[in-house]
């Protein structure tokens, strides 16, 4: 079975659990594979908040206390949707207590993931990120690109701050207000493309789980967008059965 960590924000857990349905391979509703989803956001405190010193405790202890709840339920793979939980900060964390209490539970690394989809499946390697301000700070994305000789294009302070009112602002940011998203929430997240277009970017990463809900075609300016959410979708499947893994299709 697989483990979705979700309420990380709790869109993004029902995101992922609708693209493992949309990337698998399957003609009747029993050709799908088992899911199980844990929504409890009342329990894990905010990473980004944590990661920029103004939250005392790591989210990291919750979010692994899910993920051994998941295991317990059944799950033998599992993810979080959420980019900024897999900061080493919070992340290493996760393992850890993880390990703490015998977990055998496989938790994919969603970063890694894309990293590793995007030198397999393109040949571009000047990578343009969209992230919270939390995810840039830590330098997660920069970090695990150069690892896979991609090099991260990311927003300049100014751009930054835009990019991530658009996602926190409470009056039109995608976390208040998400179905659908606000004209300037999207507006601004477009505007945020063409501008690492113009520092070279040739990738777009949506280094967010709640930007694929504003963001929803395949490429803007002529430049691939890769959703995470759906890159982590496709590998749960493949962990679990790499059969029922539709191919890929740029």
């Amino acid at each position: 079975m697989i483990g979705i960590v979700g309420g990380v924000g709790p869109l993004a857990g029902v995101d992922i659990v609708k693209k493992i349905i949309e990337e698998t391979n399957a003609r009747k509703d029993q050709d799908h594979l088992p899911v199980l989803l844990s929504s409890q956001a009342n329990r894990i405190k905010d990473r980004t908040e944590y990661l920029l010193g103004r939250e005392p405790i790591n989210p990291g202890h919750a979010l692994a206390e899910i993920t051994y709840e998941l295991e317990r339920a059944g799950a033998t793979v599992a993810a979080i949707p959420c980019n900024t939980a897999h900061s080493p900060r919070i992340f290493e964390v996760i393992l850890e207590d993880l390990a703490k209490n015998n977990a055998q539970i496989k938790l994919l690394n969603m970063i890694e993931e894309t990293a590793k989809f995007i030198k397999q499946h393109y040949e571009h390697s000047q990578i343009g990120v969209l992230s919270t301000t939390g995810t840039r700070s830590t330098g997660l994305y920069k970090n695990i690109l150069e690892c896979f000789e991609l090099n991260c294009i990311e927003p300049n302070d100014d751009l930054q701050e835009k990019i991530h009112a658009a996602i926190y602002d409470e009056t039109y940011g995608i976390k208040a207000i998400s179905s659908p998203v606000t004209n300037r929430a999207h507006d601004e997240l477009v505007s945020a493309i063409h501008d690492l277009k113009t520092q070279g970017a040739q990738v777009i990463i949506l280094g967010c789980t709640e930007l694929p809900l504003a963001l929803r075609e395949k490429s803007y300016f002529g430049l691939p967008v890769i959703d995470p959410n759906r890159i982590l979708a496709r590998a749960l499947i493949n962990e679990l059965d790499a059969s029922k893994l539709i191919p890929f299709q740029d």
